[in-house]
């Protein structure tokens, strides 16, 4: 266990140090076989052997689609569309806001870029008709943590491809757990705003503004259903589910939207070719990782230790995520998974526990390291866009990270929650 823990604390005393986690990741790999074996020329075989995955398609073409939608404007659409038909509500902005998160977390896969999207058209109009500032900052930053969990997740692939589990069968976990912390954020909304005082309710919209509303974002409405039903329902892969994602989302905004040119085709794919290349590199650095502690042994020494202190494996998982929200506090979320993952995943294999229900779980506990201090991403995201003082966005978000601990804790207390959907639409494990 001590090695273990001199590994672990000097990799991440390196991240903190700022060199990037592929980096990191590679250089206390190539540190550890020297170090274990004298050489490192197993490091080819094995970076070949984590980049030739077909899954890893599906990084650049969910990238691709969002990145379209975002240039096309499809997403201001969806916000006015959400904006519309719960303006009536206590805290109605607020429940906008938690529903345009939740589908664009659909859309994007991620975090920061639902938290930056969404921030910059609901902010404004939040502060336009007198919704309290600090709560304004706090849903936005909470919404955008949808992206992690609510499919298609950056972070979900990334744990599939480390632990080659479903991702068809995370997919469907995720689905439910994310809708009903979704549901959460938009009840605290509604509840913490009823008989607010400055705060503007506009009536409540009638049936032909509700059509009109829907009308205009239907595309956005649309598309993750279409991309991710086929998957649940086995229609096509993951990587031709990103392909057709990609391909439609083109055609919406070339043929319905009628705003999308050349150079903005040019830009997307320039940003999509930088943002997978850089998470190629993490994966390749992350698979020199797992097989550098591989070596050392250090999963059988961690079973053995776990096997001497006699915990279950509910109370392992429970120690695990104990110290992944304490990691959560410095790290980024994909350092996160690609340093413990590989060191965690062989321990979960030999106590049994089931890998979606863990990735689940997973997904939860870095939703919240998004929003806690200090290195936490989509603080930092709110905080650009809107030049307000850090110290208010962390009030505001405080609320909802008591809500996703609550959710946590109710994954972690009644597993099928996770596990139904996937049952039911025939996953294994």
């Amino acid at each position: 266990m001590l090695t273990l823990v001199i590994v672990l604390g000097c990799l991440i005393l390196l991240l903190l140090t700022g060199v990037p986690v592929f980096a990191g990741l590679g250089i206390a790999s190539v540190v550890i076989m020297l170090l274990v074996e004298g050489s490192f020329s197993g490091i080819a075989d094995t970076v070949f052997g984590k980049l030739n995955i077909n899954l890893l398609a599906t990084i650049p073409l969910f990238a691709f689609m969002a990145y379209i939608m975002i240039r096309a404007r499809i997403v201001d659409d969806l916000y006015q569309t959400a904006h519309t038909l719960v303006r009536h509500l206590p805290g109605g902005l607020g429940v906008a806001t938690v529903m345009s998160c939740t589908v664009f977390s659909a859309i994007s896969g991620s975090s920061a870029a639902t938290a930056l999207t969404i921030g910059t058209s609901a902010i404004p109009q939040m502060n336009k008709f007198g919704y309290p500032t600090k709560a304004a900052l706090g849903v936005v930053a909470a919404g955008g943590t949808l992206g992690i969990l609510i499919p298609p997740s950056g972070p979900m692939i990334l744990y599939a491809i480390v632990t080659e589990a479903s991702i068809g069968a995370l997919f469907a976990a995720g689905l439910l757990p994310g809708l009903i912390i979704a549901s959460l954020f938009a009840l605290w909304c509604v509840v913490s705003n009823l008989g607010a005082r400055g705060a503007a309710r506009a009536p409540r919209a009638t049936w032909r503004e509700a059509l009109v509303a829907i009308r205009a974002s239907f595309w956005a409405l649309v598309m993750p259903p279409l991309v991710l039903g086929g998957i649940y329902f086995g229609i096509f892969t993951a990587s031709e589910a990103a392909a057709i994602g990609a391909i439609l989302a083109l055609v919406v905004a070339i043929l319905a939207y009628r705003n999308f040119g050349w150079k903005d085709l040019f830009d997307c794919a320039y940003d999509t070719v930088r943002i997978s290349a850089m998470l190629f590199m993490i994966v390749a650095a992350a698979g020199m990782f797992g097989h550098a502690v591989t070596i050392m042994r250090l999963p059988n020494e961690l079973v053995d230790a776990i096997a001497g202190a006699g915990l279950t494996k509910i109370q392992f998982v429970i120690a695990v995520m104990l110290v992944i929200l304490v990691l959560g506090m410095f790290l980024e979320t994909i350092a996160i998974i690609l340093i413990t993952t590989p060191i965690i995943f062989p321990v979960i294999q030999d106590l049994g526990v089931n890998p979606v229900w863990y990735g689940v779980l997973l997904m939860i506990n870095l939703e919240l390291a998004l929003i806690t201090p200090p290195v936490g991403i989509n603080l930092f995201v709110i905080r650009g866009i809107t030049r307000a003082p850090l110290g208010k966005v962390i009030r505001g978000t405080v609320p909802y990270a008591v809500l996703m601990v609550m959710s946590l804790i109710l994954m972690l207390l009644v597993p099928q929650i996770s596990l139904w959907l996937p049952s039911l639409m025939g996953f294994g494990r």
